[in-house]
Order: structure tokens, then C-alpha cells, then sequence
């Protein structure tokens, strides 16, 4: 017999439309699975229609008595929230009566508000880490991560990351192959674990032009080759010379060092998701051994792979 799992999201006035994309993965999974797995409810202070903070107004149900949900997630809008005395007190309810609950984005500080990030890891958006470190020095904030799982409490970063987030709740609910299908089937370039980083070497690397996105994205499909200036040149169709500059002016970066970036940050993954031996993510990753990998990972992290393996998040675990 299927266990729908029944699942509120809070919103407020001026909430971010992003934030509604968390409900997306849920209604997949129900898709996919051929069953009511999650049964979404929108929920407000008072219920009734709720102004976005792009103007449209959307319909909700008042909070009521949180006991009958099975998760309960908290959205917010583009600016740190203001948390009621109202929602505090069912926040603080929910997470005695609920299964989990989880702060989206800036919803983190709506739990913070409420006395349940005390004692706990977390995350939020890169941006509002100093407001946060603030307003709850007893939360151990965690901001290298794209969302944070501490026992009940779930927090995720940017708002594109609750989508991230509400796949690791069906993998946690329904294994990893329904969560992949969901990822695949809201085209995810990759699911991104709880343990990846908020910055990416591909958002830093942004190039302007298809000819070096492509050249990029060859290099991530074949870290294993040796990717030299002349070979990635060769992708782009152009001379080395050419390609150099024109790389460079993209992305501000030298091949070789775009290289090492996409390296390090697919090793680094590799290390918190996987338990597959050192020596082995070094050959995968173009290290070609552990040592060269070792003196790139103390270069860019301060840490070797297995202070990185050591220190990584439980929730990649999941």
C-alpha cells in the first residue's frame, strides 16, 4: 500500500515564484511512480490569496494545525523575511508534530526565528551569511553547501537549490533510482548532493560564446584525457594561439587553470558522494596519480582529499 505523504509549503507576502519550483519534484515523483506519493498543499499565516513579489496573487490554505503533515517546507521571498510571533509558534510546533521541516533559501531564518537552527547545522544563500552568523550565533552555519540536512531540520541554499533539496527527500523516501527519473525528467544537468558547493567552476567560468561553452563542456565529459591547450583548441576549431585569447577573454582564466578548476571540483564531489578509493578519483578526475591530486587540492582548499573526504557533509550519505 502507497504512503502519500502529505506536504505544506509556506509562503508570504512577497514571496519569489523560484520558491514554488520546490512543489515540482513531488508532482514528477507522483508521475513517475504512477502513485500519490506526495499530496502538496500551499499554505499562508491566514490562508486565502497571497501577493507575489512579481504582483500575481496565488491561493492558500491557512496554516492550521501542522500535526497531519508529513513535511512542512518554509519559502521566502528576495529579502531576509519577517517572521510573525503566529508562524514561529507553528514552526515550533510543526517540528515537534512533523516528520521534517525545511527552510528554503531565506526560509532558513524563519527557523532561526522560531529557536530551531540552535545546536544545528545549516545552510541559507551565500549572500546573507554575515546577517545570519548575527542573528544566530548558536547555529553553526555551513555555507559551503548547497543544502544541509541536521537530524528533522533540512535547510537549503539559493533558491534553485530547494529543488536539489526536494530531490534528496524522495531519495530519502523512495531511493535513488526514483530520485534520478525526477532529475532527468526535470532535465537537472546533474543532481547536485547536499555536500556540493554553493560556487560553481561553471558559473565562474562563464563564457559568452557557444564555441568555448562547448569547449567547457567536452572538458567536463573527459577529465580523464589529458586536455591540453592543443586538444581543447582542436574542439573549438581553432589555433592554439587563438583559442588561448579568446579563452582567456571569456572566462578570465587560462585553459590550463579552467582545467585544474573543473578537476578539483569534480574530485571534490567525487570525495563526498563516493567512496570509491583516492587513487581512483585521481585517474577519473586527469590527476593521473594521488600526489599531483594531493598538491592541487592543498593549493585550492588548504586540505588534502582525505581532510576533504573527512570533513564532508552525512547528508551526501543519503
Amino acid at each position: 500500500m502507497t504512503t502519500t505523504r502529505r506536504t505544506g509549503v509556506v509562503i508570504g507576502p512577497d514571496f519569489d515564484f523560484m520558491g514554488l519550483a520546490v512543489t515540482s519534484p513531488f508532482v514528477v515523483a507522483n508521475r513517475y511512480a504512477g502513485a500519490a506519493l506526495y499530496d502538496i498543499h500551499l499554505l499562508s499565516e491566514r490562508g486565502g490569496p497571497i501577493r507575489s513579489g512579481l504582483g500575481p496573487d496565488v491561493a492558500t490554505e491557512p496554516l492550521g494545525d501542522p500535526a497531519p503533515f508529513d513535511t512542512l517546507l518554509v519559502a521566502a521571498g528576495i529579502g531576509i523575511p519577517q517572521t510573525s510571533p503566529v508562524l514561529a509558534d507553528h514552526l515550533r510546533a510543526a517540528a515537534r508534530s512533523t516528520r521534517r521541516v525545511a527552510g528554503l533559501c531565506l526560509g532558513a531564518f524563519m527557523l532561526g526565528d522560531a529557536g530551531l537552527l540552535d545546536g544545528r547545522r545549516a545552510t541559507t544563500h551565500w549572500h546573507f551569511a554575515p546577517q545570519f552568523r548575527a542573528r544566530y550565533p548558536a547555529c553553526r552555519l555551513d555555507i559551503d553547501r548547497i543544502y544541509v540536512v541536521d537530524g528533522t531540520i533540512w535547510t537549503s541554499a539559493g533558491m534553485s537549490a530547494a529543488i536539489d533539496l526536494a530531490v534528496g527527500m524522495i531519495e530519502h523516501d523512495h531511493g535513488r533510482d526514483l530520485a534520478v527519473s525526477v532529475a532527468r525528467g526535470l532535465v537537472m544537468e546533474r543532481r547536485r548532493a547536499g555536500g556540493q558547493a554553493q560556487h560553481s567552476a561553471f558559473l565562474d567560468l562563464d563564457a559568452r560564446t557557444d564555441r568555448i561553452q562547448a569547449v567547457l563542456a567536452y572538458a567536463r565529459r573527459n577529465l580523464h584525457l589529458p586536455l591540453t591547450t592543443e586538444a581543447l583548441a582542436a574542439v573549438a576549431c581553432l589555433s592554439p594561439r587563438q583559442f588561448t585569447r579568446l579563452f582567456r577573454a571569456e572566462t578570465g582564466a587560462s585553459p590550463a587553470k579552467a582545467v585544474e578548476r573543473i578537476r578539483l571540483e569534480a574530485a571534490k564531489l567525487m570525495l563526498e558522494q563516493s567512496r570509491l578509493p583516492v587513487e581512483e578519483i585521481a585517474r577519473e578526475t586527469g590527476f593521473a596519480n594521488r600526489e599531483r591530486m594531493r598538491r592541487a587540492f592543498l593549493r585550492a582548499y588548504g586540505a588534502g582529499p582525505r581532510s576533504v573526504r573527512l570533513g564532508a557533509s552525512p547528508v551526501a550519505a543519503l
